[in-house]
């Protein structure tokens, strides 16, 4: 039996200023990580140790520009001799967005950029982009914040470092997000793998089915009655079976699988439902995002920390995003 579980979680969070990262860290000291943010530099190793000493079973430290003496060389050179010691499970989190709502951010909240204290905000955005952009090829999962949820944050952290009730430590399995879309909307930044539902029969252009969802069950009928679904999804689910175990071997620890159709409402949704149920049934760990559903509901009903990301610095919220690995698109007719 591996002895991965009883390695001591240790999770190193950065990221761009506003993007996300005090978000990231208060999300994991609501899971009981005891969270430092931004000590200096050369203390870090020394925090880890007395940390571990002192009885803390799982630390998040908060790393950016901000910190005294930040460096991401040596940011990285110190990640290298945690993840040696074979007592810790040492993870890098890096968040980030785009340029342009970082600068939103801080044109609304009226903050000055750390990075350009007496300049112009887009310099100090383009300078830490560039200063840290070692430690975000690093991570081991990078969060793009660009434009979903808090409650999507809270999931994402929670899925990916959430505690065993049997050892109060994170399970060190694949964690799976699977995201429906629309494909005019633009793909997920973030997949890994994408499939095209489009070729299935569309319920949008039948009259009872066009305002329900893939979530439903009359749209769940009307989706598997297509003559086709049956050996689409049968080969969806054979392809998973034979890269997802791949995935864990080389050391993946994330992965982000995205199905889309026209709409993101019918197809894709249920195609991602019944996905979900299969994966879960055997046995790993997903969770799952409609992205155009949540956007609906977030124009539908705003509030406060569930609309898109705003101002608040570094309340954002993110949708997980590794390293590209692989990308499949499965792509056919659409209907």
């Amino acid at each position: 039996m591996s002895d991965a579980p009883r390695r001591r979680p240790v999770v190193l969070v950065s990221g761009l200023s506003g993007a996300g990262k005090s978000s990231i860290m208060h999300a994991l000291e609501d899971l009981g990580y005891e969270a430092v943010d931004n000590p200096p530099l050369p203390m870090l190793e020394e925090l880890v140790a007395r940390a571990g000493s002192g009885g803390a079973r799982r630390l998040a430290v908060g790393v950016d520009a901000r910190a005294l003496g930040f460096d991401a060389e040596a940011v990285l050179a110190t990640l290298e001799r945690l993840r040696a010691n074979p007592a810790l499970r040492t993870e890098l989190v890096f968040a980030w967005c785009d340029d342009a709502v970082l600068l939103r951010r801080y044109t609304e909240s009226r903050r000055r950029h750390p990075l350009a204290p007496t300049g112009r905000v887009i310099d100090g955005i383009i300078a830490e982009r560039m200063l840290t952009a070692p430690l975000r090829e690093a991570a081991d999962l990078a969060l793009d914040t660009t434009e979903l949820t808090l409650p999507e944050l809270r999931q994402r952290i929670e899925l990916s470092f959430g505690s065993s009730e049997q050892t109060g430590e994170r399970p060190p399995e694949l964690a799976i997000t699977l995201v429906s879309f629309a494909f005019p909307v633009g793909l997920p930044r973030d997949a890994d793998m994408v499939f095209d539902a489009r070729f299935l029969r569309n319920p949008h252009y039948v009259p009872g089915l066009r305002y329900c969802t893939g979530r439903q069950p009359e749209v769940a009928a009307y989706v598997e009655a297509d003559p086709d679904f049956p050996a689409f999804f049968k080969h969806l689910a054979d392809l998973l079976g034979l890269v997802l175990p791949r995935f864990v071997q080389e050391g993946k620890k994330y992965a982000t699988i995205a199905v889309g159709c026209t709409g993101g409402r019918h197809r894709s949704v249920h195609t991602v439902e019944r996905l979900a149920a299969l994966l879960i049934q055997n046995g790993w760990r997903v969770s799952t995002n409609h992205r155009e559903l949540a956007r609906e509901s977030a124009q539908a009903r705003p509030a406060p920390g569930e609309a898109a990301i705003s101002s608040a610095a570094d309340d954002a919220a993110v949708t997980a995003l590794h390293r590209p690995a692989t990308t499949a698109t499965v792509r056919a007719q659409e209907a």
